[in-house]
């Protein structure tokens, strides 16, 4: 059983998509789409940068998007069919897409307005993230409890067996690190971002995402997409929409997602869009797993052969 897996903010990169664009129809297609649902060139910031600007959450969120509908688009075109499929935060978002819950037009408008909330929730260096590497949950757990000292810092992203990343209030998660290295962990890596995603920071973000994501039209997805927020199948429109709201402030627990997915049957799961890191996290979550990931013409006809 294919489950499609889709990346989330980080994926991103200038020369995106170009190549698939210039070779297939079916991806050239679904840019033009994006630029005309955005009222902009999104496909010149995917294929041409500057990174700058491709880099600011606001842009970051919809390219990504874009990018990987136009893969997904085309391997589905191909004959790879899922039975399931997840996405890693902003990837949630595509997962939906691909399963017909939302239209990509509506869809993208919305990552949009939710990268803007997530940037202007918490203002530019109060808030801060770090993975934790050789630390399980529990000890990440225990180290952000431990340091928070009033603050906000708890796990966000549950990515893989010790690999966890924390977020909260700048000063928060230095203090989790280093508790978090008192603890056992092999290394804290402080990450480049512009806000502190998925943690109780995020929730003014949450508050305004909200009644926009609730008045989009939704349809029950055509497969069941398993959500970051519980690690749950949904299968109607609105469970999908709750988990949506939800995520923006609350953990990815990717692995729980992954567990789930095998769980379901999938046996093979692709990643389409740009980069290869969730195959790379399947693989240590599950490693009877097939993956494959699909960026380009050599992505796909690896995943044909599967």
């Amino acid at each position: 059983m294919i489950a499609f897996v889709f990346p989330g903010q980080g994926a991103q990169k200038v020369g995106m998509g170009r190549a698939l664009a210039e070779s297939f129809p079916i991806c050239r297609a679904t840019f033009e789409e994006a630029d005309a649902a955005l009222g902009e060139r999104l496909s010149t910031l995917c294929f041409e940068g500057p990174d700058d600007r491709l880099m600011l959450t606001e842009n970051t969120q919809p390219a990504i998007l874009a990018m990987s509908t136009a893969v997904a688009r085309l391997a589905m075109s191909r004959g790879l069919e899922p039975r399931a499929a997840a996405g890693h935060s902003l990837g949630e978002y595509s997962a939906h897409v691909a399963a017909g819950t939302l239209s990509f037009a509506d869809a993208l408008r919305t990552v949009r307005r939710r990268g803007q909330y997530m940037q202007e929730a918490v203002p530019v260096g109060d808030g801060a993230m770090a993975a934790i590497l050789g630390l399980d949950a529990a000890g990440v757990a225990r180290a952000c409890l431990e340091a928070a000292q009033g603050q906000v810092v708890t796990p966000a992203n549950l990515n893989a067996p010790g690999q966890v990343v924390i977020a909260g209030h700048a000063p928060a998660v230095a203090r989790a690190g280093d508790r978090a290295k008192a603890l056992g962990a092999k290394r804290v890596i402080p990450l480049a971002v512009s806000a502190p995603f998925h943690c109780a920071l995020m929730k003014p973000a949450q508050d305004r995402l909200a009644p926009e994501l609730r008045s989009l039209p939704a349809s029950a997805p055509s497969f069941p997409v398993v959500a970051n927020v519980d690690a749950e199948p949904k299968r109607t429109a609105a469970d999908a929409v709750d988990a949506l709201i939800r995520q923006v402030s609350s953990p990815v627990r990717w692995e729980d997602v992954v567990r789930r997915l095998v769980a379901e049957g999938a046996t093979t799961f692709i990643e389409l869009g740009p980069g290869t890191v969730l195959a790379g996290l399947i693989k240590k979550i599950h490693r009877g797993a097939v993956v494959a990931s699909i960026e380009d013409d050599a992505g796909l006809e690896a995943a044909l052969k599967l």
